[in-house]
């Protein structure tokens, strides 16, 4: 029991690294997605991509667009697409809560983090974002700057 456990969760966690620095979190939320049979073991192997996805909403459900989970290559003609539409799985109260605050103008929605959890479910994490201005980008770029000569100093 304990093995499979740990073969389910693994240390699989693909990060949108690119969305911390062009956008400010405001809040952020997990959720399930609803994935096909080949889906999650490509996941398994780390071959996604978070650069180019985003989440809308369709009729009170989100659905995350542009996210990039390439075929896996042992399975047959039944292959999924790469960059399907893909359902999430939140709470009614969460959706209203994201669909009112994501109406509002300069806020957007984006997946930061795609991880499996220690049951050996895929999970999303989405952010309630602001996009950062260029002065606020180069900000951001001297404290990264910043720390990185303190951690050197320490060393």
């Amino acid at each position: 029991m304990k093995k499979d456990k740990q073969r389910f969760s693994g240390n699989i966690s693909i990060r949108n690294k690119k969305a911390s620095f062009e956008y400010q979190f405001i809040d952020t939320y997990v959720a399930g997605i609803v994935l096909r049979g080949s889906e999650i073991k490509s996941i398994r192997e780390g071959k996604a991509s978070l650069q180019e996805a985003f989440c809308v909403f369709q009729r009170d459900e989100i659905y995350v667009k542009g996210m990039n989970i390439s075929p896996y290559t042992e399975s047959t003609y039944f292959n999924h697409e790469a960059t399907r539409e893909r359902k999430l799985l939140l709470n009614k109260k969460e959706l209203k809560k994201l669909q009112a605050n994501s109406a509002e103008k300069g806020l957007t929605l984006i997946p930061t983090k795609l991880f499996i959890n220690p049951r050996g479910l895929a999970k999303l994490e989405i952010a309630l974002a602001k996009g950062k201005k260029l002065y606020d980008k180069r900000e951001s770029l001297k404290k990264k700057d910043q720390d990185r000569e303190l951690r050197q100093l320490k060393i």
